[in-house]
């Protein structure tokens, strides 16, 4: 069931403790991702504030992201599925789109493997995972 966790991040924003489902075997282009989910998606600041106070722990698929207050999410790493709608990297990379857009071709997104996690842009072609948030 999927349920709003919050983090204690000064935002206030509430993470939802499920991916979507739906798309391309999970997997939303940008613009199917806005048309579907909009301002539920969250924006470039969102995920920079995720990167940076909420600790991060590898684990088997993904990371475990704990929260200032001990509270977690755990955010797979469930690949990503090219232009060309081939899916690769499940199991080693996570990428999560943004509601923020950088420019008509590309939009930002968070993306991650063992070693390192990052905001990027990325092409909005792209077959993404999303993760929706609660604003308060």
């Amino acid at each position: 069931v999927a349920e709003y966790v919050d983090l204690g991040l000064p935002s206030g924003t509430k993470w939802n403790s499920v991916n979507e489902t739906g798309g391309h075997a999970g997997f939303f282009t940008y613009d199917e991702a806005m048309n579907a989910f909009g301002n539920n998606l969250p924006t470039k600041e969102q995920f920079n504030e995720l990167r940076v106070y909420c600790t991060w722990e590898w684990q088997v698929n993904g990371y475990k992201v704990t929260g200032p207050n001990g509270n977690f999410i755990v955010l797979q790493a469930a690949g990503e599925r090219g232009c060309d709608g081939f899916v690769d990297d499940i199991g080693f990379d996570g990428n999560y789109w943004s509601s923020t857009p950088k420019d008509w071709e590309d939009a930002w997104n968070l993306n991650f493997d063992s070693h390192e996690v990052e905001v990027d842009d990325d092409d909005r072609c792209e077959g993404h995972s999303v993760r929706l948030v609660l604003n308060l």
